[in-house]
């Protein structure tokens, strides 16, 4: 007796197939932007406002030049007990992570995921051209998850 495939006819591969569950599919576009010129002490308060963590840091031309967050916060937080003197006038430039990792927007979310966990990080900008497009955060690569089916998970 035989074996019998369950399986059903298989298609014959043609060409290139689209990829599902890309970064620009579920990046966020509507972004709170930073500049570099801009004071410390607003950013932090934008930050509680909006309650975020971090944002990208973006020229007058939407070009990325950096990236902001409350772990850059800490430093200024410190360096102000440190040297005893208020944050006064500090500029977001003096305290950015330039040359922040991106993410292409044609990667998909097990790429973002896989990356996410070997840098730590909590967000990757998406630029093109290097122009800011959007930004996918941890909880954007869950999202993504959880519509996945059990066929698709490769």
């Amino acid at each position: 007796m035989g074996i019998k495939n369950f399986m059903g006819r298989r298609e014959v591969a043609t060409g290139h197939v689209p990829q599902l569950f890309q970064v620009k599919d579920y990046m966020t576009r509507k972004l709170i932007t930073f500049s570099p010129d801009q004071g410390i002490t607003e950013v932090m308060e934008t930050l509680l406002k909006q309650r975020i963590t971090g944002g990208p840091v973006v020229d007058a031309n939407n070009n990325l030049v950096g990236i902001i967050s409350d772990t850059d916060l800490m430093h200024v937080i410190g360096e102000s007990r440190y040297h005893n003197m208020p944050l006064g006038n500090r500029k977001v430039s003096d305290y950015m992570s330039p040359q922040p990792a991106t993410i292409d927007q044609e990667a998909d979310i097990f790429d973002a995921a896989a990356r996410f966990l070997k840098s730590g990080h909590r967000r990757f900008p998406v630029t093109k051209d290097g122009k800011l497009i959007g930004q996918i955060s941890r909880m954007d690569v869950i999202i993504a998850a959880t519509g996945l089916k059990g066929d698709q998970w490769r």
